[in-house]
């Protein structure tokens, strides 16, 4: 009997020893499983990241890069935070499956979600406790961030549309970059302000009870934000109004440069040196603002000169017009003009007037007169004078003194002869341009002030070699001086060369004084700069001085060979016409130029 119970035992703990082997044999086998389903799972959570996160931002960043700076940087803070959600939605989502899911984390599930419901009702409670009444709705921090969320998205959707139209509709209808942006900003602050008022009346807030709220910050917006409502206030007028436009080149108390952006608040200038400055909008309505781009770009430029005294003032206007019309940048039309100023302490002060159309290159223009006139003055032997001050000494006799008893030596009269006689000969000899005038025989009694507009409203003109100036029976509409090559005149109708002009020489003065077609054919022997008056100037000059006009009446009617090749007087000086030469030259200037 003890035999059988001992057996019994000995099976019945051979039987529980096998059984506890089993059952952890199977647990150990379910937690391999649960591993491998967990593997599984974060593995597939690993790909949809890579696959979503790298791969969808590497095609997503290929394609915004069509967009402008600013759109790139809004783009890539969105994406930014879209990747951070799609992280944490794939996490949770594998840590809420492993708890629902895996045997062994169930009992951590009924904690986790004790806390999670524990940690929800706090939330619930924070977001839904009211702070205050506004009307017939509950303000709570729940309704807050709502609110602000559509605020949000009501900015960036006003952005995305007014951007949409500058892109789509307005560059397309080729509207200047200022109205682009005036246009788009307008349309911005519009949909934001319309979706603004429709999110807080869907949200339940009757905005007649703001009336009060909003009498207040009126108040404090008013004496408490002066200088934000004023530049508020001026941006809006900057907008509706026009007076700069984004692209404007602009002055505003000193400041030079080109308008890059005009907000509601202020507006940014890019200076010449490429600087950004962003200047408050009440400056623009405040202070006087030079718009240098406002209806034409056209500006005048003026460019000061002293020059010493005694200069020649003829010959300082043709350098300074000289200089002006050697840069390309200067307009031929209006003309360059010179102004004499006054008479300042130690210099004939005179302007350099200049017209561009390119005002954001006035200070380089400026630079580049400068070096040309400086050329030009000193080609011409014209003096800038140092600054001068006269000094009057009562007792010469103990100066006198003084300057014998210097040890330093003296140059004699004749060595500073000498030495003024060689610095001569090295200055070339060039005739000036009011003496090639006065060698015309019908300018030769011109007054100075008559030959200096005659400087004034000519030009210089370049010819290559070979070129053809005008052809026999072209219309005569201007008269030449050659200043440096040379020219050949030749008769079409008699096929032979009459004259070759050179330096200093004129010619074509008959054509534009009567009218009569050119006679020759005139073409460059080389390359030729010609002085060039055309018949607007000739206008000009005689309706300023009628006087003038007779007396080159009296000039050509004296000539009687001219005459005779233009066909007016026979060889006896005897005219075909019913009016003597003289009467019959002094109307056709008359008609001629309208004086």
């Amino acid at each position: 009997m003890s035999k059988q119970i001992l057996w019994f035992l000995i099976s019945l703990e051979t039987s529980l020893l096998t059984g506890a082997i089993n059952q952890r044999r199977e647990r150990f086998f379910e937690i391999v499983l649960e591993a491998l389903q967990i593997g599984l799972m974060a593995g597939i959570v690993i790909f949809l990241d890579w696959l979503l996160i790298q791969k969808g931002g590497r095609w997503l960043q290929g394609k915004i890069h069509q967009f402008n700076q600013k759109q790139q940087d809004w783009f890539g803070l969105g994406f930014s935070l879209l990747r951070l959600g799609i992280r944490i939605f794939l996490w949770v989502s594998l840590i809420s499956w492993s708890l629902r899911s895996i045997e062994t984390f169930r009992p951590l599930q009924r904690h986790v979600n004790n806390l999670t419901e524990r940690i929800g009702k706090q939330i619930q409670t924070l977001f839904t406790t009211p702070f205050f009444q506004l009307g017939r709705t509950e303000v709570t921090l729940g309704f807050v961030f709502w609110i602000v969320f559509l605020s949000i998205m009501v900015f960036f959707v006003s952005r995305w549309i007014s951007e949409w139209i500058k892109q789509r509709i307005l560059i397309q209808l080729r509207v200047d970059r200022g109205s682009q942006e005036t246009i788009t900003r307008a349309i911005s602050y519009a949909l934001s302000l319309i979706g603004f008022i429709v999110v807080l009346q869907t949200a339940g807030i009757d905005l007649s009870s703001l009336t009060v709220l909003a009498g207040v910050l009126g108040i404090g917006f008013g004496f408490g934000l002066q200088s934000l409502a004023s530049n508020f206030i001026s941006g809006l007028t900057i907008l509706l109004e026009h007076p700069i436009k984004v692209g404007d080149f602009i002055e505003v108390d000193g400041l030079l440069g080109t308008v890059e952006k005009i907000s509601i608040r202020s507006t940014v200038i890019r200076t010449n040196d490429s600087q950004y400055v962003i200047v408050p909008n009440n400056r623009f309505i405040e202070k006087n603002v030079v718009n240098w781009s406002y209806g034409s770009p056209d500006s005048r430029i003026h460019v000061p000169v002293g020059i010493a005294y005694g200069s020649d003032t003829i010959l300082v206007t043709e350098a300074l017009l000289s200089a002006a019309r050697q840069d390309p940048r200067v307009l031929t039309n209006p003309a360059p003009s010179v102004w004499f100023r006054k008479f300042g302490e130690s210099a004939y002060e005179f302007d350099l007037l200049a017209w561009i159309d390119r005002p954001q290159d006035s200070e380089p223009i400026k630079s580049a007169l400068n070096f040309l006139i400086e050329q030009e003055l000193k080609h011409r032997g014209i003096q800038v004078p140092f600054p001068q001050l006269d000094l009057h000494v009562k007792d010469i006799g103990g100066l006198r003194a003084l300057i014998n008893d210097s040890p330093s030596q003296q140059l004699t009269q004749e060595d500073s002869s000498t030495v003024l006689r060689q610095k001569a000969a090295r200055v070339k000899k060039t005739p000036a341009l009011a003496e090639l005038l006065r060698h015309i025989s019908y300018f030769s009694r011109c007054t100075d002030s008559e030959i200096r507009m005659l400087i004034e409203l000519g030009h210089r003109q370049f010819f290559p070699a070979s070129r053809v100036i005008f052809r026999e029976h072209d219309e005569g509409d201007a008269f030449y001086i050659v200043l440096s090559g040379a020219v050949e005149i030749r008769s079409e109708r008699l096929d032979q060369i009459l004259a070759t002009l050179h330096e200093g020489e004129f010619f074509g003065e008959i054509s534009v004084l009567t009218g009569l077609p050119r006679t020759a054919t005139v073409r460059c022997l080389e390359d030729s700069t010609l002085f060039v008056v055309n018949r607007e100037t000739l206008q000009k000059l005689l309706q300023v001085h009628p006087r003038l006009a007779e007396e080159i009446a009296n000039e050509l009617a004296a000539r009687q060979q001219v005459l005779q090749e233009l066909g007016l007087v026979d060889a006896n000086g005897k005219s075909d016409s019913s009016l003597p030469p003289l009467f019959w030259i002094r109307e056709r200037l008359k008609t001629l130029f309208s004086i």
